[in-house]
């Protein structure tokens, strides 16, 4: 039993009356997966006329079994007496695999009957995160000083868009999802699919908050190439692969944060610019110090200067070591580390410069050699030095 394609011509000829019955499909649209079609009698006679129209898959029954099938468009006759003749297209060994053991569980399928099925893509199918989902930020690193390692930023995102889909494998399709059904809907599958696609997206981006994606948190609605591209990938779609669907298209249209991570953003980009301003103040204030040390004939004035400048900036710049900066301990470790040698230095440099100018006042009250006072002791307290 088989299909044989008929002369282009011949649905507008003469022969159109030959044919005993005319079986047809109307466009099954962007809702309905499948349609069954039979005869008034449920027998479909030798030299029937069978229509196949674009975007339609043509699969006979008979007694549970299939008999032929094509996804190739065109008008066929049916002949009981041929070989199936599966001019499927794409899906030619999907259906000589259906020959040959195609059944219903066990069940039998008592009249011939043609089921379309619908081979287009389906379109406009929306999905949404009902829960926020967490996202590794790597755009937003936090410095870990124990081990001097960089950590992304742990945030909480909602994302809306929309994915589209296709029936791959009729078989599976129809074996586990649409049966012999007289008509099988979008609907009735929809919601299904829909949690199993955020499932998917969920371990997506698990994977996009990788060391090896580093994906911004607000770059993903740019990023659906890349999104399509580590789902097939890892296969995180399979639940719906094994019904015989795929997805073709998957769109990220908006991401929205929650109000806590916003916050964490928000500080982490206030803190950041606070790092940069006292480093900046930290490296003149560094550069201070080194040129008051060097010179020599007057250290004093140069480290009276400093503290004036410390001062006039309110104590940030000496003080910056002491000041938690931002919630994430990291940058408050990194900034403690750069300012406190020039504190130490600054302090050391400016005793120093206090003997020496306590020394240079002379008249007893003061070592000549450390420049510590003394108050009138034969022997300077601090370095030892005979004085009398």
């Amino acid at each position: 039993m088989g299909l044989i394609k008929a002369a282009t011509a011949a649905i507008g000829s003469t022969l159109h009356d030959q044919w005993k019955e005319y079986i047809r499909c109307d466009d099954l649209g962007q809702d309905i997966l499948m349609k069954r079609v039979s005869t008034p009698n449920g027998i479909i006679s030798k030299d029937s006329a069978i229509q196949v129209s674009p975007g339609q898959i043509a699969v006979i029954f008979q007694n549970g079994q299939i008999l032929d099938a094509t996804a190739e468009e065109g008008i066929y006759t049916f002949d009981q007496s041929t070989s199936p003749s599966f001019f499927a297209g794409q899906f030619g060994d999907v259906f000589k695999e259906m020959w040959t053991r195609f059944t219903y569980n066990g069940g039998t399928f008592k009249e011939q009957a043609v089921f379309y099925i619908n081979a287009k893509e389906i379109m406009d199918n929306k999905f949404g995160t009902p829960a926020p989902i967490p996202f590794q930020d790597w755009s937003h690193p936090i410095p870990n000083q124990m081990t001097g390692t960089m950590s992304p930023l742990r945030v909480e995102v909602k994302c809306f868009g929309k994915y589209t889909f296709k029936v791959a494998d009729p078989a599976l399709f129809m074996s586990r999802v649409a049966g012999t059904a007289e008509e099988y809907s979008k609907d009735e599958i929809c919601e299904q699919m829909r949690s199993e696609v955020i499932g998917a997206f969920q371990n997506v981006l698990n994977e996009l908050g990788t060391i090896e994606h580093k994906v911004p948190v607000l770059e993903l609605p740019s990023r659906t190439d890349e999104i399509k591209m580590v789902m097939d990938e890892k296969v995180f779609d399979q639940p719906i692969r094994n019904r015989g669907l795929s997805l073709v298209g998957f769109v990220v249209e908006s991401v929205t944060l929650d109000d806590e991570s916003n916050k964490k953003i928000d500080n982490y980009e206030l803190s950041s610019n606070q790092f940069m301003q006292q480093g900046t103040l930290a490296g003149a204030y560094a550069n201070a110090v080194q040129d008051a040390a060097n010179n020599e004939a007057g250290a004093m004035n140069g480290f009276l200067g400093v503290g004036m400048m410390n001062m006039a900036s309110g104590g940030v710049i000496g003080g910056a070591a002491n000041q938690a900066m931002n919630p994430q301990a990291g940058f408050a470790a990194t900034t403690q580390q750069a300012y406190d040698p020039y504190q130490n230095q600054a302090a050391s440099q400016l005793n120093q410069a206090q003997r020496n100018s306590n020394a240079q006042a002379g008249n007893g009250s003061f070592c000549p050699n450390c420049g510590n006072a003394v108050n009138g002791a034969n022997f300077c307290p601090n370095c030892g030095t005979k004085l009398n």
